[in-house]
């Protein structure tokens, strides 16, 4: 239906959402593990293709309940921006659940707690947050711009404002020499923030990525293989003690293990199958099957 600027990226949970890309790539654009966005320079679409294209859907599936914000950046439009989209969207889509978009930390945090709240109540009901690990190290290396604190700061704004957080982190980050760093520090910034979601992917690095990551990492990256993934798995819900209900997910498709439940009820009975696959390794994928 839309002309889309290719590639496009949505979250897994967002497969039956109407997509508008109200922005295009990425304004940070730096994450070295990230290479969603590499081919296209950071810009804001224009008011009148985003409102031609909201028109457009609205004839064709006008009883569509879920919108996705795209491209990766969409929070960095200013308020006053993303509440015109909102209105209209509202407008057009009467029987909406609700509206959605990737958000970086410091986007949030540089928009103020009565703006994240206009926004909230125009619409915009749900934030995908890349937390990626809670060490300051890693985070660092891998030139995320963000700090664990920073990411703690901006999911708790978040929450204050209203919005449900989705949050994701990879495991594999650290390599081998920061495994334990990595998940002990993530475990903590996870506890603390206690998003509504969590996912937990393994790492894998695209060949137009791999040479920048090994570069920016400045020392001799040495990948975990499944059995370490999932050891770090097991450590992660291990660590992990949050306040409130936290559904965590590891089934996303890079991972050689999918785990998934809620804590704090279903803490033991993952950490119960995570035993078992240790005891049953035929479980994994075919090696050859992932490459970091």
């Amino acid at each position: 239906m839309f002309d889309y600027d290719y590639p496009l990226y949505r979250p897994p949970s967002e497969a039956k959402s109407l997509i508008f890309q109200v922005t295009l790539g990425c304004s940070f654009n730096k994450c070295s593990y990230c290479n969603m966005y590499r081919s296209k320079e950071y810009s804001e679409r224009p008011w009148e293709e985003i409102r031609s294209e909201i028109d457009l859907a609205s004839k064709h599936m006008p009883d569509s309940t879920r919108i996705f914000l795209a491209d990766g950046d969409a929070l960095n439009l200013s308020t006053q921006k993303m509440i015109q989209i909102l209105d209209y969207l509202r407008e057009k889509f009467p029987n909406f659940e609700r509206i959605s978009c990737y958000a970086m930390p410091q986007n949030i945090l540089k928009k103020s707690l009565e703006d994240l709240k206009k926004l909230h109540a125009a619409g915009l009901t749900m934030f995908y947050i890349g937390i990626e690990s809670g060490s300051d190290t890693i985070l660092k290396k891998v030139t995320k711009g963000a700090t664990g604190q920073t990411i703690i700061k901006s999911c708790q704004k978040a929450k204050d404002a209203g919005y449900t957080i989705s949050c994701m982190v990879i495991l594999g980050l650290g390599g081998k020499t920061y495994s334990r760093d990595h998940i002990e520090e993530t475990a903590k910034v996870l506890s603390v923030s206690a998003p509504h979601y969590v996912g937990a992917l393994t790492l894998h690095l695209e060949d137009g990525i791999r040479d920048e990551f090994l570069t920016k990492f400045k020392e001799p990256f040495l990948p975990i293989d499944d059995s370490e993934a999932l050891g770090e798995l097991e450590l992660l819900i291990s660590k992990i003690d949050p306040s409130t209900q936290v559904v965590f997910r590891a089934n996303h498709g890079s991972n050689a293990y999918p785990i998934g439940g809620t804590f704090p009820q279903d803490k033991q009975s993952m950490l119960q199958k995570i035993s078992y696959l240790r005891d049953h390794p035929e479980l994994c994928r075919p090696v050859g099957l992932r490459g970091f």
